[in-house]
């Protein structure tokens, strides 16, 4: 298994071995705990589900608390699940951190980008706009968006204003800069989604890299 789930810190810079400074991307890897385990012969996949986030018992609902005390292991916030093959090697109550990414290069990062909330075109889609003319009052607005009679409406795909961010996004192919096992810290080099102290799940790359 070569992916975690962990949290975004933020961003600092570090020097590599010639001496360039690099901006990194610092996640938090875990600790992640292993609550349950799903094989193909059970489940129809092999996967295991993790916990992150320690949580009291009263906040959480009672179905979920008694997944917990059923599999026997402490409350978590967060439930998520890892795709893996050779499952039955794994154990519930097992915890893993940063160190399963000890020898990788390249990671994908994936998570939720930051809500923007609702934007024209200018920001959403980076379109020109209008000449800023006297009395022109074209500057911001989206222009055209389809032709009157024929087809009497607007072409699907045309880019409008609309809401903007809070999508699920991967940046692929980001240079692992380095793997601190005693803090379970990844430093991932360039920009990740999402805001400080969000959700993201780095996976290790088989593709080579481009930086």
């Amino acid at each position: 298994m070569k992916s975690i789930y962990g949290k975004k810190i933020g961003m600092t810079h570090i020097f590599d071995e010639k001496g360039k400074l690099v901006p990194v991307t610092v996640v938090a890897a875990g600790p992640c705990t292993v609550i349950q385990v799903k094989t193909a012969e059970k489940d129809g996949y092999s996967a295991i589900q993790i916990g992150l986030d320690e949580q009291k018992p009263k906040r959480l609902s009672k179905p979920l608390l008694g997944h917990f005390t059923k599999n026997n292991v402490k409350p978590f916030r967060l439930l998520r699940e890892i795709r893996t093959q050779g499952s039955e090697t794994f154990t519930v109550g097992q915890t893993f951190g940063a160190e399963v990414l000890t020898g990788a290069q390249w990671v994908d990062v994936s998570g939720v980008s930051k809500g923007k909330g609702f934007q024209g075109v200018i920001k959403r889609h980076k379109n020109r706009g209008g000449d800023h003319g006297h009395g022109s009052m074209f500057y911001r607005a989206p222009g055209s968006i389809g032709a009157s009679s024929d087809p009497s409406r607007v072409i699907k795909g045309v880019k409008m204003p609309g809401q903007m961010g809070s999508e699920n996004v991967t940046a692929i192919r980001l240079k692992l800069m380095k793997v601190d096992t005693e803090r379970n810290l990844l430093l991932i080099r360039g920009a990740v989604p999402g805001a400080n102290r969000s959700l993201v799940c780095v996976q290790a790359c088989r593709r080579g890299g481009a930086q």
